[in-house]
């Protein structure tokens, strides 16, 4: 079951812990979660997803007017959003209309928000497909997800439904020249008898070996907020701790955004 999940295809403003106060688009349906990943912490519960894109997902002319009544709406009373996202109920890249939206977006903040950022948090296991990542390169916050550099640590902690390689994973993700944020969440507990915990000093030295070769402009690092999917056990990580995992990424010369 999933413990949280956006009823709408545009929502808010909300207000972010990294962006500030976002308006958000979800690409995905609004009664289920459609993701590659079935992360242990997420928000949303459990990917109840075979990989292929079958259920109905937002059309391009609907999300354009829908995103266009709702920045209409928020410009006629002067209440312009930090950022215009695109997060929602799972990985916002597998609608097949991505890119288009992308430009569609561009367009209408650049008629109603001109100084309104555009930003789309991704778990980047699409980074490496060229339409996605020239879509990605015209975003102003492209956020891509690296919760670790280990293979086992990924199938255990993000638990995808393709086979990811980090080793590829890396090199997709350096092909961005620094145009590029990496986000971490950093979590430990327990799932289905298994031991979570990427805070290990084993963890952290190939993460931020990863970091080196992507040469990220910036790495937001974070903990879990809200509930997490059923059968687990699972504990934010202090915030102590994550400054000092901060500190270890600052002293690279990257950016660094904490959120406890």
């Amino acid at each position: 079951m999933a413990t949280f999940l956006f009823p709408c295809t545009i929502f808010g403003p909300v207000t972010s812990r990294r962006l500030g106060k976002s308006l958000g688009v979800n690409l995905l349906p609004v009664d289920c979660k459609v993701c590659n990943y079935n992360c242990v912490y997420c928000e949303c519960g459990w990917t109840d997803y075979s990989g292929k894109v079958s259920l109905e997902l937002p059309d391009r002319e609907d999300i354009y007017r829908e995103l266009e009544e709702r920045l209409a709406e928020l410009n006629s009373r002067g209440d312009a959003p930090d950022v215009i996202t695109f997060a929602g109920n799972g990985e916002p890249t597998l609608n097949p209309h991505f890119p288009g939206i992308i430009d569609d977006t561009i367009l209408l903040r650049d008629k109603y928000f001109p100084n309104t950022g555009v930003a789309v948090l991704s778990n980047a296991t699409t980074c490496g497909d060229p339409e996605i990542r020239e879509a990605l390169l015209k975003v102003d916050f492209n956020i891509l997800k690296l919760d670790s550099a280990l293979e086992a640590t990924i199938k255990l902690h993000n638990r995808p439904l393709k086979n990811v390689k980090p080793k590829r994973l890396i090199e997709d993700l350096a092909a961005y020249n620094g145009k590029v944020i990496i986000q971490t969440l950093f979590v430990r507990g327990i799932v289905d008898g298994e031991e979570i915990d990427n805070t290990t000093p084993k963890e952290l030295i190939a993460w931020l070996e990863a970091l080196e070769k992507i040469g990220p402009s910036e790495v937001m690092i974070y903990t879990i907020l809200r509930d997490t999917p059923p059968g687990g056990n699972l504990v934010k990580v202090p915030v102590e701790e994550l400054e000092a995992i901060a500190l270890m990424v600052e002293d690279m010369g990257i950016n660094t955004q904490v959120s406890g």
